[in-house]
């Protein structure tokens, strides 16, 4: 799918041309250089608009994650919990940088939201950060009454490959029974590695492209890649059975490389009983709504979002079973 400048709404024009020309990311190099900056602009980063806090809390396998923790200001015992992973293309990014997210999350609901640092794929490849994100999920189940928040309530949520790690954890959650996922949102998700359709093959809009695509599955699925053994909690859009997940909400540009992928995601929940809440957003590209919030289209799926949000926290619910 080749972009080109005018099939970029006006409004997302100038700024994606800006990233196109000065934010690259052709090379494991530059997944790590990109690193470097966003630790130092954003790790460790708080906000007046929040309670934010900095907890350690130790994974199955013994190991520790730091997990960013936020909460309303006026927060509220029995409080929904969200698990939000961040983007990054399974390489980049630190949980402060969706600051934005949690500052909007917390304005209309009465939430605690418990985003992990997990593991970058420059540093181990899958399984690494989906088992890391569902550890935390348990924790979460686990430490329920400690955060404040109902153990019936447990939300997943993330944008890019953190929306893919979000289908991941909920059909990991569904097939082993061991906590039960009320609401999930998989912002644009990063799930299909086998990048052939039409919106993912030789996609240059701006933000991220097929070349940024293909090196982000490289670095995740490592000897995995281009291989028939990729399992479907590495890459979602592998799944047949799309059943008993829970209920689910996300919104794609029209002209990004995930627009297909995600479309045909949320068509198989639909048609497996899954209720859905989608959108799709002519002339946007990647992380449109958060490069451009100022936008018209920004602003309309910022706008939605929270609606569903506080419409999720007010309506799904699911018991655990232990």
């Amino acid at each position: 799918m080749r972009v080109t400048p005018d099939m970029i709404d006006k409004q997302l024009r100038f700024k994606g041309k800006l990233m196109s020309k000065f934010v690259r990311y052709n090379s494991p190099k530059n997944f790590q250089i990109n690193n470097k900056i966003l630790e130092k602009l954003y790790k460790g980063k708080n906000s007046k608009k929040m309670i934010c806090e900095e907890q350690y809390a130790t994974k199955k396998d013994g190991g520790v994650i730091r997990l960013c923790i936020y909460k309303p200001i006026d927060s509220k015992p029995n409080a929904t919990g969200l698990l939000w992973i961040h983007g990054g293309g399974y390489a980049m990014r630190v949980p402060e940088q969706d600051m934005y997210y949690f500052e909007k999350f917390t304005s209309v609901a009465n939430c605690v939201i418990v985003a992990p640092d997990y593991t970058s794929s420059l540093i181990k490849p899958y399984p690494a950060a989906f088992l890391e994100c569902y550890d935390i999920l348990c924790w979460m189940k686990e430490n329920a009454h400690k955060l404040g928040i109902r153990d019936d309530q447990l939300f997943v949520g993330g944008g890019s490959c953190g929306g893919g790690l979000t289908a991941a954890i909920s059909l990991y959650a569904r097939d082993t029974k061991e906590v039960n996922i009320a609401f999930q949102m998989t912002l644009y998700p990063m799930i299909d590695d086998r990048m052939n359709t039409y919106s993912a093959i030789d996609n240059n809009a701006p933000v991220w492209d097929s070349i940024n695509n293909e090196l982000g599955w490289k670095l995740y699925l490592d000897d995995l890649f281009e291989s028939d053994n990729v399992p479907k909690y590495a890459a979602p859009a592998r799944e047949v059975n799309y059943s008993n997940l829970p209920p689910t909400f996300s919104f794609v540009g029209e002209i990004e490389p995930f627009h297909d992928e995600t479309v045909t995601y949320m068509k198989n929940l639909r048609e497996a009983g899954v209720k859905t809440h989608f959108s799709v957003y002519s002339g946007c590209y990647h992380g449109f709504d958060t490069i451009c919030p100022k936008s018209d289209k920004g602003k309309s799926a910022i706008k939605e979002m929270l609606r569903v949000f506080q419409y999720a926290t007010e309506n799904y619910f699911a018991k655990q079973d232990n």
